[in-house]
C-alpha cells in the first residue's frame, strides 16, 4: 500500500455560498471548482458511497456526486480505487458551514462482532436470573449479611475465616427465627450459593463495561448503539446496589420485634421485601432484553446489508397499513408477558405458591372467600384505607390468585395472537419469519403453564420452581424477538438497503 493510501484523507470545499447552493440548485459539485485536499482523519466508505450522495446530502433529489468530479478530481488513481473497493461499512455525513461543507466518517452499521457480544452478555444475565431463583428458593439470599463490592469477590479460606462469617450469620433474624440449629458445614452451602450470584453479577459488568470500552474506542459500534451500551452498563451498576437494597430488607430486626407499630411489618418471617425482590427481577428482566434486542439490532441490519433484496421485500411487507394493529399487539402482549413474570417475584417473595396447592380450583371454588382475598389483618391504617391495595400486594392468597388470572390471560392472548398470524400469513400479509416465529411464542406458552401448575401442585420443589421461572425469561425472549421481526428498519438503514440493492 502507497504512502497516500495508508494516510487519512478530507475533503473539504471553499466557498462562501455552499451552504444556499446546495439547498436551493443542487448543483454545487458540479459548478465548484477541483478542491483541495487535506490529511487528516480516516475516511473509509464502501463501495456504493457516490450513489449515496442525495442522501448523504440530505435525502434530497440532489445530483450524484459521483456525476460531479469536482469532489473527487483531486484524488489519485490510487485513493479513487480505495473508495470504490473498500468493504468497510462506514458512510459519511455532511457538515455544513459559513466556509463550505465537509464530509466526515460516521459509522452506520455496528460490527457484527459487536452484535454476538450483546447476545452473549444477555446469555449470562439468563443465568445469573436463573442463579437467582435457586438462591432464593434455596434460602441462601440472606447468608451474606455484608456487602463489599470489590473484597467480597474473595470467599473465607480459613477456618477462621469461616467461623468469623458463621459468626455475622449467627446475628442475623433468620438464624435466629429459623435456622437457629444450622452448623457450619450447612452454612457453607447457602454461603456458596449466594457467594456464586454476588461473583456471577461482578462477571457480567466487567465483562460488558471492558468490551463495550474497546468496541466504542475502536469505533466499531454506530453512535446509535454506543449510547444503548452507556445505558446498559448504568443499569448494571445500578442493579448491584438494588440486590444488596433487597438483601438489606431481610436483615432487618423488625422481624424479632413482638410488638409491630403502625405501617410496620407483621410477618415475623425473615425473608426479603416482596417489593424488592419484584425491583430486582425487573431491573434484569430489563438489563437482559436491552441486550438482546440490541445485539439481535446489529445482527440483523447485517445480514440486511448481505441480502438487500430480499430485506427490501420484507420490510416492504411489513410497511403495510394494514398491520399496524397486529405490531400495536405484538408490543402489547410483550408488555402483559413481563408484568405476569413481575407478579411472579411477588408469589416467590410472599410464598404463595405454598398455599391452595390445586388447579384450577382455590378451595371449593375457583376464587377464594373475600374474607381471605381482603383481609383486615393487612391494612396498617386504622381507618383500612389501605385495605385493598396492600391485600393486592402483601396477601398471599390475593396475590396468588392475580398472578393465576394473568397467566390464563397471557395464554389466552398468545393463542389469539397465533391465530391471527396464521390468517395473515395465509393471506400473505406476514413474511414466514413472522409466522415461525408465533409458533414459537406459543410453544413456549404451554410449557410455561406447565411447568407453573406442575409447580404448584408439587409443593414448590426447587428444579421445576426454577424452571417456571427461567421459562417465563425464556417466552419474553421469544415475543421479543418477535417483536424485533415486526420492526421496520431506521430509515438510513432503509436508504443504504436500496441502494446496495440497485448496485448488485
Amino acid at each position: 500500500m502507497s504512502r497516500e493510501l495508508a494516510r487519512p484523507a478530507l475533503f473539504f470545499v471553499h466557498n462562501a455560498s455552499v451552504k444556499s447552493c446546495l439547498r436551493a440548485q443542487q448543483s454545487l459539485v458540479r459548478s465548484c471548482a477541483p478542491p483541495p485536499r487535506q490529511l487528516a482523519a480516516t475516511f473509509r466508505v464502501s463501495g456504493f458511497l457516490q450513489k449515496t450522495a442525495p442522501w448523504l446530502l440530505g435525502r434530497q433529489s440532489a445530483t450524484s456526486i459521483s456525476k460531479g468530479p469536482s469532489l473527487f478530481s483531486g484524488l489519485s488513481e490510487s485513493a479513487k480505487r480505495l473508495l470504490s473497493s473498500s468493504a468497510s461499512q462506514r458512510v459519511a455525513e455532511l457538515d455544513i458551514g459559513n466556509n463550505g461543507f465537509l464530509l466526515r466518517p460516521r459509522r452506520v452499521i455496528t460490527d457484527k462482532r459487536v452484535g454476538y457480544w450483546l447476545v452473549g452478555s444477555s446469555a449470562l444475565v439468563f443465568g445469573i436470573v436463573v442463579l437467582g431463583g435457586l438462591t432464593r428458593l434455596t434460602e441462601s439470599g440472606l447468608s451474606i449479611t455484608e456487602w463489599k463490592p470489590v473484597t467480597g469477590s474473595i470467599p473465607p479460606l480459613t477456618q477462621g475465616d469461616w467461623e468469623a462469617q458463621f459468626e455475622k450469620y449467627k446475628e442475623s433474624p433468620e438464624f435466629k427465627l429459623l435456622n437457629s440449629n444450622m452448623t457450619l458445614e450447612e452454612f457453607k452451602f447457602i454461603f456458596f450459593m449466594e457467594w456464586a450470584h454476588r461473583l456471577w453479577g461482578r462477571v457480567i459488568g466487567l465483562s460488558f463495561v471492558l468490551p463495550g470500552l474497546y468496541f466504542i474506542l475502536r469505533k466499531k459500534t454506530s453512535p446509535q448503539v454506543s449510547r444503548r451500551i452507556f445505558g446498559i452498563a448504568l443499569l448494571i451498576g445500578f442493579q448491584g446496589f438494588i440486590g444488596w437494597w433487597m438483601v438489606k430488607s431481610g436483615l432487618s430486626d423488625h422481624f424479632l420485634n413482638d410488638n409491630i407499630e403502625e405501617g410496620k411489618y407483621k410477618d415475623n418471617h425473615p425473608r426479603v421485601s416482596q417489593y424488592r425482590l419484584a425491583t430486582h427481577l425487573g431491573l434484569a428482566f430489563a438489563v437482559y432484553l436491552s441486550m438482546l434486542w440490541t445485539g439481535l439490532e446489529v445482527l440483523k441490519e447485517n445480514r440486511w446489508i448481505k441480502e438487500p433484496k430480499q430485506a427490501l421485500r420484507n420490510i416492504s411487507m411489513l410497511s403495510n397499513p394494514v398491520l399496524k394493529p397486529y405490531k400495536y399487539a405484538a408490543g402489547g402482549l410483550l408488555g402483559l408477558v413481563f408484568l405476569t413474570a413481575m407478579s411472579g417475584a411477588f408469589v416467590a417473595g410472599l410464598d404463595a405458591g405454598l398455599i391452595y396447592n390445586e388447579f384450577p380450583y382455590m378451595g371449593e371454588g375457583f376464587i377464594p372467600p373475600k374474607s381471605e382475598l381482603f383481609s383486615s389483618f393487612y391494612a396498617r391504617r386504622k381507618d383500612e384505607s389501605d385495605l385493598i391495595w396492600r391485600n393486592m400486594l402483601e396477601n398471599p392468597v390475593t396475590v396468588q390468585l392475580i398472578h393465576r388470572i394473568m397467566a390464563t390471560t397471557s395464554f389466552v392472548t398468545i393463542v389469539g395472537f397465533h391465530f391471527l398470524s396464521s390468517r395473515l400469513y395465509r393471506k400473505n400479509l406476514i413474511p414466514r419469519i413472522i409466522y415461525r416465529g408465533s409458533h414459537g411464542v406459543v410453544g413456549f406458552a404451554v410449557l410455561q403453564v406447565t411447568l407453573g401448575i406442575t409447580t404448584l401442585l408439587y409443593l414448590v420443589p426447587t428444579p421445576i420452581a426454577a424452571s417456571h421461572q427461567a421459562g417465563s425469561l425464556a417466552l419474553l425472549t421469544w415475543v421479543l424477538i418477535l417483536c424485533m421481526r415486526l420492526r421496520r428498519p431506521r430509515g438510513a438503514i432503509q436508504t443504504l438497503l436500496g441502494t446496495i440493492a440497485q448496485t448488485k
